[in-house]
């Protein structure tokens, strides 16, 4: 997600730093290599010019301070600006005050409506509200035993009818259904249709009148482009959409939906799909994306993501036990174990400060079956090897690296960075580290060792 966006930007910035002054030449310059990464992402031009436009009106006459340079001030304002467009701030769903909230998902058939009805539905249940999935795509073959399915995998109700096409009588016996169980929230699966397709477009449009839905969400393949926000602006004519999902952007490395549908509809992006998975929906905040697009990191979702991974009772286990007794390979293990919950390393080391386009191709080239390796070569030893790392000695190294199928190489480089990440727990067990002794803090190095 943004991966050449971020690589440009880095590079037209580099250009600029060092300089302890920057002209209005200089200003120009870089702007304009700004402008070129911009359209290069399928940004709207329309948007990039009112954008670079800002950006000069602020940058002209930033002068030298004592602890930030003139670059850097350049790419605060950029940063401030890039916010801007995708919306300034993170807008979450609106709950109606009188359950249940209902919610219409539309857009193009093949934008990952249905699965993201369901992605959405495991977010909000997870929230602790009771979730209810209508199936009204009556059209697309075997889309209501898609959604059946998915609602079964997710312990999620689903509503569904065969045997007609009156998707509003579906819509209205769903909410119905909803409002006799308690539901909170409602979410109705429509089929999908193009922008364009004046019929079916009036059949939402009947839809929104007979139901009045709290909200109605545009699920959009990030991947498109501006033909995203042209869809957007079809969808939003006719039916004032309150808000956009923007799918697949795990897999847009240029990010021009992303950057251009917020300034050109004025209606935020309340989600964003991040893989396959039904966990992989994020909760969109402009602020963190353009930290990550500037490659600043966004340690706030990444806590976010930990504390909603991680095992919060093995995590005090494991330090309390750490605190008294020091830690063992087991312990490692565990520790690493809890780490691969967070998902794919390239993923987290992008919401890492300072991580540039270099780092990732590293952890992209890395053995991904890693975490198995590691798993192997711990199992392959003893008990007492495990609670006593010290006793691998060269003919019990050689013995682990037959037994676990791995190189011996491997088993050293292990004993390292478990040595590594045992000398930060004592750091941090004595009080000299960040995360120590907090229930809510990320479990003590737990990005020890994964290099």
């Amino acid at each position: 997600m943004f991966d050449e966006l971020s690589e440009k930007l880095e590079a037209a910035f580099s250009r600029l730093r060092g300089r302890g002054v920057l002209t209005e030449a200089d200003i120009k310059e870089g702007l304009r290599e700004v402008r070129r990464v911009l359209l290069e992402a399928d940004v709207n031009f329309a948007l990039t010019r009112e954008f670079l436009e800002r950006v000069e009106q602020k940058a002209v006459g930033v002068s030298q301070l004592k602890t930030v340079s003139p670059a850097q001030q350049l790419v605060k304002i950029v940063y401030d600006e890039l916010t801007t467009m995708l919306g300034e701030r993170r807008e979450g769903l609106k709950l109606s005050s009188v359950p249940p909230t209902v919610v219409m998902m539309v857009g193009l058939q093949g934008s990952g409506k249905t699965t993201t009805a369901a992605k959405l539905a495991r977010k909000l249940k997870a929230e602790g509200r009771q979730t209810r999935l209508i199936a009204a795509d009556v059209y697309r073959p075997a889309a209501i035993d898609q959604l059946e399915t998915l609602g079964q995998q997710l312990d999620i109700p689903v509503y569904a009818e065969r045997g007609h096409q009156d998707v509003v009588k579906i819509a209205r016996n769903g909410i119905d259904q909803a409002r006799r169980a308690r539901d909170r929230v409602v979410l109705v699966d429509t089929a999908g249709r193009l922008q364009i397709d004046d019929e079916m477009m009036g059949e939402l449009e009947k839809l929104k009148a007979a139901i009045r839905p709290d909200e109605i969400l545009l699920v959009a393949d990030g991947m498109t482009g501006q033909d995203a926000v042209k869809i957007a602006q079809g969808f939003d004519k006719r039916l004032d959409v309150t808000g956009v999902i923007l799918t697949k952007m795990d897999g847009d490395a240029r990010g021009g939906a992303a950057l251009s549908i917020y300034g050109v509809l004025k209606k935020p992006i309340k989600y964003i799909g991040v893989g396959e998975k039904t966990d992989a929906l994020e909760d969109f905040h402009p602020d963190r994306m353009a930290g990550r697009i500037l490659q600043q990191g966004d340690i706030v979702s990444l806590v976010e993501k930990a504390q909603g991974a991680f095992d919060e009772d093995v995590a005090r286990r494991m330090e309390k036990k750490v605190r008294k007794e020091g830690m063992d390979l087991e312990d490692f293990l565990t520790a690493m174990k809890q780490l691969e919950k967070l998902g794919p390393l390239e993923g987290l080391m992008k919401m890492l400060p300072g991580v540039n386009s270099k780092m990732l191709k590293q952890v992209r080239d890395a053995d991904p079956k890693r975490m198995k390796h590691l798993e192997a070569i711990v199992l392959s030893m003893t008990k007492d090897e495990r609670k006593k790392p010290d006793l691998m000695n060269g003919s019990r190294r050689a013995r682990v690296a037959k037994g676990s199928g791995r190189p011996i190489s491997e088993v050293n480089r292990l004993l390292e960075q478990f040595r590594e990440m045992q000398k930060m727990m004592k750091k941090v067990a004595g009080g000299g580290g960040p995360g120590g002794g907090g229930r809510r803090s990320l479990p003590p190095g737990m990005f020890g060792g994964m290099r």
